[in-house]
């Protein structure tokens, strides 16, 4: 006999799951607690209300998506050098975006919560300290500061791009249109 998976646990799942086929507005805590197969009340019980539920559960599918392009990347690009695994990263990103509209679409709207809402701020922190040192680790970037840093400002860059083209598709800038765009940026960078 498997363990049973935790109420908190399915609660997570379930709003992943109304995440990819409804609006963000539309995701609510009946409709997760439906979703999740748990009581309505778990979602206090567990979370404190139901946008820190949201909050979690999109940090959670972020972590997954970026294991999933992780595991492709490495397939991509096997001991690959770091500029190799940049780049196969931007083909996996690109491929595996459409999958995960939602999932950003509820993210950027965590975003612009956490202005105004110190726990969903305090979890998306946590969230970026931890995605930066994956991003480094993905890359293989180095595992000092200066490889955190950069794993932080690709992953600025991934979700720019990922929020520019939510808001309008034709904003995408994908493929070989971004190793043309960084070369023109890196020509402009001080170097040392």
């Amino acid at each position: 006999m498997s363990p049973q998976r935790s109420n908190r646990a399915q609660l997570v799942d379930g709003t992943l799951r109304c995440l990819e086929r409804l609006p963000p507005e539309r995701v609510t805590a009946r409709v997760i607690a439906d979703e999740s197969g748990a009581n309505l009340a778990s979602i206090t019980y567990h979370f404190g209300s139901k946008d820190e539920l949201v909050t979690e559960a999109v940090i959670v599918g972020l972590d997954r998506w970026l294991a999933e392009i992780g595991r492709l990347v490495d397939a991509a690009a096997p001991g690959g050098t770091p500029q190799e695994r940049f780049q196969a990263a931007i083909s996996v990103v690109e491929q595996t975006r459409r999958d995960h509209e939602g999932l950003a679409r509820t993210f950027l709207g965590a975003m612009a919560k956490a202005q105004h809402d110190e726990r969903v701020r305090a979890l998306l922190a946590e969230g970026f300290r931890r995605t930066r040192d994956d991003v480094a680790r993905v890359l293989e970037l180095g595992a000092d500061a200066a490889g955190e840093d950069a794993g932080g400002l690709a992953l600025a860059l991934f979700d720019g791009l990922l929020f520019q083209a939510l808001v309008d598709p034709g904003l995408a800038i994908e493929g070989e249109r971004i190793v043309r765009a960084l070369a023109r940026l890196r020509g402009v960078m001080p170097t040392g």
